[in-house]
């Protein structure tokens, strides 16, 4: 047996632990010990039962991560969950914590399953672009029923003991001591004659006919583009249709399919990246953190309001600051608005958005936020202003207070010059809505302390975000590469290609929408009032897309006046408008500009191949660490699909050297303003190299 799985007995009942922290991961001594560990109680014939369970804060909380994508070694999870089951003792799993993935597969190997109250379970393998491959696609049909199945495996959620309990998951909830209560649990399974319960041999509830085909299509637009919840339905499929042994085969199939797909190898990368983000290099990891028990919100708007929401969420008590009642008032019952919707669908009490609510301590007085530890700015994306803020804020700031910034593309160190403490001075950069969006954006500035940036990148996760640390440049990491595709496809647009056209290549590609549909919902006023701001700024592009001015002009802002770049005769569904087409075709006109087919792999490469190009030299200016910084920061902020892994990923997967051969036909077409490739980008593409080759 090995040093992470231990047999001992208590009475007749023999105990398998396992002991390997910190998540009793399935590592190769943890799937030999439990295989050596029945045959232990199967060889002991004073042995009638055995509990598996586990040491630790946790159950099997799924496989080990460093032997992802590397060949298992012997033994692997198949073989030893089918000897757990095939035993002719009874064997019951005892679960705390969580059993996730293959943990849970090994629960469902076990012929009864107990529980704490507090556990949780679940098989999350669609988020690595996988399904489980030990079995779970088709013991859980045979327990829970395939409609909850899929369900469950689909989502990937984690399900709490109790409504596991309620599926049949789970045979009994166990208040108090584990470990006794399984023991005693195993004991009336003995004294009851109940015998073993192989999920393999359990019958699946039959389904209609037309269940499988009905279910794909119930899901084909929400997961579009994804593999791995379609495989999924796949295997349940082979699980109410095939003989066990036969479905088992089919998901090992499916499972390999999978395990060598594009977009499994992008979730995966994903997984990985989104752990690692937190990690800043050359940040010691023992740096001091300050202590943040209160916080304070300076803007009561949309972004304010979607901001204090966070720290409430987390338990956090927060002062919303608005000098003006009125609108002071309207956030607040915003705020309500929201936690009540949710509220409605089941996901908060009504207990949970008054706790909520009291920890929002609405004020228009400066003084009421003297003794907040963070500071959080959220004003107009207006210089002047912001400045004008934290002159105020450094002169009522208790010391060694966080000040931090809401802009999504003004200089932190010009907002950080405003006070006398520029080292306590952050860019928070919060999306839009602020209480959904996991995406945080935090900006070090030239002089931020390093205690200031640990705590920020702590704090992010406390309310739950992901956040990425950036440096200081014009739009950051995220809107300075998204300018780039803004600029591109504006230009296409003014040379022939239609909005809706663009859109589509775009939304086929896997954005939850294109750049025009987002345009027209963010509000083109709010672009406008940018790009006005960039101008007075000095910041002249050589070549300047006029007709999208002159749409807000004519007092078309998008879908909140029913009007933008598309109409909305009902308020949501953008449809073409041919005033619109003429428009653009005069703006093109009085630029010199002709008009012609342009096709959709154009439309992909000029709008997605700048954004790489950008990356490349925000890498080469260390604004963004890492390729895997501007990864999660587009998939999680700009809704990138994940299943192409982020755009620097995606990249790597095509080719730089295709890349840098587009740039190269485009310069040939338009000059070399906007289609000269980064020097990182020609480097690494001369060399084969990709950017995670760095």
């Amino acid at each position: 047996m090995s040093d992470a799985v231990s047999f001992t007995r208590d009475g007749e009942i023999g105990v398998i632990t396992v002991a390997n922290p910190p998540v009793n991961a399935l590592s190769q001594p943890v799937r030999a010990g439990l295989k050596d560990a029945v045959q232990a109680g199967l060889a002991d014939a004073g042995v009638k039962a055995m509990v598996l369970i586990c040491d630790g804060a946790t159950f099997i909380a799924g496989a080990d991560i460093r032997e992802f994508g590397k060949p298992l070694a012997a033994p692997s999870l198949v073989p030893v969950i089918d000897a757990m089951e095939a035993s002719d003792k009874p064997i019951v799993a005892a679960i705390h914590g969580t059993a996730l993935g293959g943990g849970l597969e090994v629960a469902l190997g076990c012929h009864y399953r107990v529980a704490v109250p507090g556990a949780r379970v679940g098989l999350p393998e669609v988020n690595l672009g996988l399904l489980p491959g030990a079995g779970g696609t088709q013991r859980l049909p045979r327990l829970v029923g395939v409609e909850k199945a899929l369900d469950f495996i689909v989502q990937g959620t984690h399900v709490p003991a109790a409504e596991a309990r309620r599926l049949g998951l789970l045979d009994e909830l166990i208040e108090g001591d584990l470990k006794t209560g399984a023991i005693a649990f195993a004991r009336r399974v003995l004294a009851e004659n109940r015998g073993v319960k192989r999920a393999s041999a359990l019958p699946v509830a039959p389904v209609a006919a037309d269940f499988f085909a009905n279910y794909e299509a119930g899901i084909a637009r929400r997961l579009r583009g994804f593999k791995a919840p379609f495989n999924i339905i796949k295997a349940v499929q082979a699980a109410a249709e095939l003989p066990f042994a036969a479905g088992m085969k089919r998901e090992a199939e499916l499972f390999q399919d999978l395990m060598t797909s594009s977009e499994s190898r992008a979730q995966r990368h994903v997984f990985f990246a989104e752990r690692e983000v937190a990690k800043i290099p050359g940040l010691p990891k023992d740096t001091a953190q300050r202590e943040i028990n209160t916080a304070a919100v300076i803007g009561a708007g949309t972004m304010g309001g979607g901001i204090a929401m966070n720290f409430a969420n987390a338990g956090i008590p927060v002062t919303l600051l608005e000098i003006n009642r009125e609108a002071l008032d309207r956030g607040i019952a915003v705020i309500r608005k929201n936690y009540e919707a949710t509220a409605s669908k089941g996901r908060l009490t009504t207990a949970d958005v008054e706790k909520r609510m009291g920890l929002i301590t609405p004020s228009t007085a400066y003084d009421d936020i003297k003794q907040a530890d963070v500071v959080i700015e959220a004003v107009f994306e207006n210089m002047d202003i912001k400045k004008e803020v934290f002159r105020t804020l450094d002169s009522v700031a208790k010391p060694g207070a966080i000040l931090a910034t809401n802009t999504s593309t003004l200089n932190v160190d010009e907002i950080a010059s405003a006070t006398k403490r520029p080292q306590d001075v952050i860019g928070m950069h919060f999306f839009s809505p602020a209480n959904v969006m996991r995406l945080l954006e935090n900006v070090r500035g030239k002089q931020t302390a390093n205690d200031v940036i640990a705590t920020v990148m702590n704090l992010s996760r406390r309310i739950g975000k992901i956040g990425v640390l950036v440096g200081v440049c014009d739009g950051f990491v995220g809107n300075r590469m998204l300018h780039q595709r803004t600029r591109e496809a504006m230009f296409l647009v003014e040379e022939g290609a239609r909005p809706e056209q663009i859109d589509k290549v775009l939304y086929d590609f896997g954005f939850p929408m294109g750049p025009f549909a987002m345009a027209d919902m963010a509000g083109l006023d709010v672009g406008y009032k940018v790009r006005e701001e960039r101008r007075k700024a000095g910041k002249i592009e050589p070549r300047e897309s006029l007709w999208i001015d002159k749409i807000v002009e004519m007092g078309r802002h998008g879908q909140k006046t029913n009007a933008g770049i598309y109409r909305y005769a009902d308020g949501r569904t953008p449809l073409p408008d041919p005033e619109i087409e003429r428009l653009i075709a005069q703006c093109a006109r009085d630029a010199g500009i002709a008009q012609r087919q342009i096709s959709d792999q154009e439309i992909l490469e000029r709008c997605l191949y700048p954004m790489i190009n950008e990356g490349a030299k925000i890498l080469e200016e260390g604004i963004a660490a890492r390729a895997l910084d501007i990864d999660i920061i587009w998939i999680n902020g700009y809704g990138f699909p994940a299943y192409r892994g982020g755009p620097m990923f995606w990249a790597d997967e095509i080719g730089l050297k295709t890349v840098c051969e587009a740039y190269r036909k485009y310069a040939g077409q338009f000059g070399d303003t906007y289609w000269k490739p980064a020097p990182l980008l020609e480097k690494l593409a001369r060399e084969g190299k990709g950017f995670y080759d760095l």
